[in-house]
């Protein structure tokens, strides 16, 4: 099975926050870089740095040597992938198909099972690290499918990331993010918490957040989102209505496996308090202001 070197054309669907910064990467890596997004105007940063635009998902897989997708929720993959004018249906034997959409595990398992009819290549690879780690490709990447394909494709993963862990069959790299997903929910109302309570009790926020960050009560969300929120900052680096997705994924796989997970599902009920007072745009940190 080759190995994607430097030059290979690399196919990329869904250029929001993050698909932005991890294009922009990819072509400071040397690949060659084909772009789709809906709304082609998002493109046009991009195309102004080398990449190249494409008409639709079937016109981008019949280019390229790899596809990868950083779309917005479980339909979306389907309809990338799976539609009679989506990837499969259009790519060449051998092309590797990268999902790096947070989504179902099971909808993963599906996609690789029709690449392999196509004889293509199928990871599932969401990440974590929103939109600064996309910039600073320092994205960790968690990866699910064969050994061999996860192999191959390493050196594009090496330019988008840095903890890039392969986490075993299709369906792992979604079932590794939905655990990262539970922690950072349960550890976002926490962070919140604290600083309402640090606010409320006549404390400097940034001084409090100076003791607390480097202890036990250290987090990469603490460390990067809680400036931004004492700087009122609520911009996305990772969408509320995308956070929401996620823990209705959770919370729909754990009952399936029939755990209980009470931490997740109180911070599922606030987010969508949240959305519903007009904040499904803003980032996770918004969540503060349910305490503020």
């Amino acid at each position: 099975m080759r190995t994607i070197q430097q030059g290979a054309s690399i196919g990329f669907i869904g250029t929001g926050v993050m698909g932005t910064s991890m294009v922009k990467n990819l072509i400071r890596a040397g690949y060659k870089v084909h772009v789709y997004s809906r709304t082609k105007a998002r493109t046009d940063d991009l195309v102004g740095l080398g990449a190249l635009w494409q008409n639709s998902p079937a016109e981008l897989a019949r280019t390229v040597d790899v596809v990868i997708s950083m779309v917005g929720y479980p339909h979306d993959v389907e309809e990338v992938y799976l539609s009679e004018r989506g990837v499969l249906q259009n790519a060449k034997p051998g092309t590797y198909l990268v999902d790096m959409t947070t989504s179902s595990p099971t909808l993963a398992k599906r996609i690789e099972h029709e690449a392999k009819l196509k004889h293509c290549h199928s990871l599932d690879a969401p990440v974590s690290g929103g939109d600064v780690g996309a910039r600073d490709a320092k994205l960790s990447i968690m990866v699910g499918g064969e050994a061999d394909v996860f192999d191959a494709v390493m050196p594009v993963f090496q330019a988008l990331g840095t903890n890039i862990v392969y986490q075993g069959m299709a369906g792992a790299g979604q079932h590794t993010k939905m655990c990262n997903q539970i922690a950072i929910a349960s550890n976002m109302m926490g962070v919140c918490e604290a600083l309402a309570y640090a606010k409320k009790a006549g404390l400097d926020q940034s001084t409090v957040l100076k003791s607390i960050e480097s202890g036990a009560a250290g987090s990469w969300s603490l460390s990067n989102l809680g400036p931004r929120i004492i700087a009122g900052h609520f911009g996305p680096g990772f969408y509320i209505k995308h956070f929401i997705k996620d823990m209705g994924i959770a919370l729909q796989a754990a009952e399936e496996m029939g755990l209980d997970i009470y931490g997740l599902k109180q911070a599922k009920e606030l987010y969508e308090r949240l959305a519903e007072l007009g904040e499904e745009n803003s980032g996770t940190q918004a969540l503060y202001k349910i305490y503020n």
